[in-house]
C-alpha cells in the first residue's frame, strides 16, 4: 500500500509528531510504502534541526532518520513565515511547495493528516 502522511502541528505542542513518526516506522517495517511525510503549517518546525529539548526526545532528528527511508518535505512558505530557512532544516529533510503534496496526493492509495484538530 502507498501511503501518503500530512503533520500540521509542531513538535513537544501535542503528540502528533510522535504519533506520525511511528506510524510512518511501522508502515515501512511492515513493508508499505510512505511516499512521504508533508510537513505543513507548524508542522514544519518538525524539521527544524536547531529545536532538541534536552534530555528529552529530539523530534528533528526523529524526522531525519525518517528522511533516510522516505521524503519528508516541509512547506517552503509556511517555513519562511515562520523563521525556519535551509540553513536549519535537519539532515535528509527538504524544503518543497505544494506541487508536492499534490504529487502525493495523486500517488497515494492512503492519505493520513496528524494534527489540527
Amino acid at each position: 500500500m502507498k501511503i501518503g502522511i500530512l503533520l500540521l502541528t509542531g513538535p513537544y505542542q501535542h503528540e502528533a509528531s510522535d504519533t506520525a513518526y511511528h506510524f510512518a516506522k511501522a508502515a515501512l517495517a511492515r513493508g508499505h510504502e510512505v511516499l512521504g511525510i508533508f510537513l505543513y503549517t507548524d508542522g514544519v518546525n518538525n524539521a527544524n534541526r536547531a529545536i532538541a529539548a534536552p534530555g528529552f526526545r529530539n523530534i528533528g532528528q526523529m524526522f531525519s532518520e525518517l528522511g533516510a527511508k522516505t521524503r519528508v518535505v516541509a512547506c517552503g512558505t509556511c517555513a519562511r513565515f515562520r523563521g525556519l530557512g535551509k540553513d536549519l532544516l535537519a539532515p535528509k529533510t527538504a524544503m518543497g511547495g505544494m506541487g508536492a503534496l499534490v504529487k502525493m496526493l495523486q500517488d497515494c492509495d492512503r492519505f493520513l493528516v496528524f494534527g489540527g484538530g
